[in-house]
């Protein structure tokens, strides 16, 4: 293990070197390139250098430990032994999880897509909470968000909603958001007090490149339409909003935020490439479903995967068991306890399945 640190230690320092050639700095691919490997190496690289440091921490003070010293300074050998070991051990283990597998979608955008399920205009309200919650999260990490298509009720709720979400990591931190998100509380059209129990379907895709998936244009039926939705006056008037039906998927995309139809068919192709890339990637994955056997969840539309209830201020994720008493702090943007333990289950799934093999 300590030489493939090494390596690892070299080939970080190698990358440093050559950024500082004339041949490679005047040569932006190459800058870039290099620029992703140092990107994805530096944090394993600074933890194998402590590692590399309490080893040859470990070998001073064993051979000390075997010569003749006096009682207090042994102690202090002996002192400096145990402290080395154990930093050994824990960077072992943070080491082990930095070279897990790395999703390669991790990095990208992600479009996400939220649906008012059962429950009628209380399963739209919750889509508008669950809307504002995303854009609270995403304003914390400094992300920018873009409504890609609206459908509102009359009453302010959300019958489904479409937006993009731009910024570093987005993908890796809200990829566990997808499933149906189930809602217990009384609406405030109820008299009589009686909780109701609603749910909210939650999509993430990660925002695909066009050099990832090819769309034949044949296959496309492209229809102009007006913008339709409650409100009115922002309603507009002339046919700008897009319909794509991607004919042999059969996937219908919409989009009728923008003004502009170039504007509107340009972001209903992106969400059109996003689903059929994840399409493709979820057939992959059922192919080697080993690898996605994970106590986090397939990340499966159907599966019910966190319950909001609101009379107990409480917040459960099912598939890791987790429940926080601080449903309004959640509902304000605060998902930063929960996403963290769902990646920490994650990590430690996949460490028992790469130990087993």
């Amino acid at each position: 293990m300590l030489e493939k640190l090494k390596l690892i230690v070299e080939r970080y320092d190698d990358i440093e070197k050559r950024m500082t050639l004339p041949e490679v700095y005047n040569d932006p691919q190459a800058v870039a390139k290099l620029m992703r490997e140092q990107k994805e190496l530096a944090p394993v690289a600074e933890v194998c250098r402590r590692y590399i440091k309490a080893d040859g921490d470990i070998a001073e003070a064993k051979e000390l430990l075997e010569g003749r010293l006096e009682p207090d300074f042994r102690e202090m050998v002996q002192e400096e032994f145990d402290k080395a070991r154990e930093e050994k051990q824990r960077l072992e283990q943070e080491i082990k999880i930095l070279l897990l597998p790395k999703d390669p979608n991790d990095e990208k955008n992600v479009i996400m897509e939220i649906r008012g399920g059962v429950g009628g205009e209380e399963a739209a309200l919750f889509a508008h909470s669950l809307f504002r919650m995303y854009s609270m999260y995403a304003e914390m990490k400094r992300w920018k968000i873009e409504v890609v298509n609206l459908n509102e009720t009359e009453l302010g709720g959300i019958k489904e909603i479409s937006f993009l979400i731009e910024g570093a990591g987005a993908y890796s931190r809200l990829k566990f958001e997808s499933g149906v998100h189930r809602v217990q509380r009384v609406p405030d059209t109820e008299s009589s007090g009686r909780i109701h129990t609603s749910a909210v379907t939650v999509a993430v895709l990660p925002e695909a490149e066009e050099v990832e998936l090819e769309i034949n244009p044949n296959d496309l039926q492209i229809d102009t339409y007006r913008s339709s939705g409650a409100g009115g006056q922002h309603v507009n008037k002339t046919e700008s909003a897009i319909r794509i039906t991607h004919i042999p998927s059969g996937i219908v995309v919409e989009c009728q935020d923008e003004r502009s139809q170039y504007k509107n068919r340009d972001r209903a192709m992106k969400i059109l490439r996003s689903k059929l890339y994840d399409m493709e990637r979820q057939k992959q994955d059922s192919a080697i479903a080993a690898e996605r056997r994970s106590q986090v969840g397939s990340g499966d539309r159907s599966e019910r995967i966190r319950t909001y209830n609101f009379p107990q201020g409480r917040v459960t994720d099912h598939r890791i068991g987790l429940t926080l008493y601080k449903i309004d702090q959640i509902m304000d943007g605060a998902l930063d306890e929960i996403i963290d333990a769902l990646i920490t289950a994650e990590q430690a799934e996949k460490l028992r399945a790469s130990e087993e093999q």
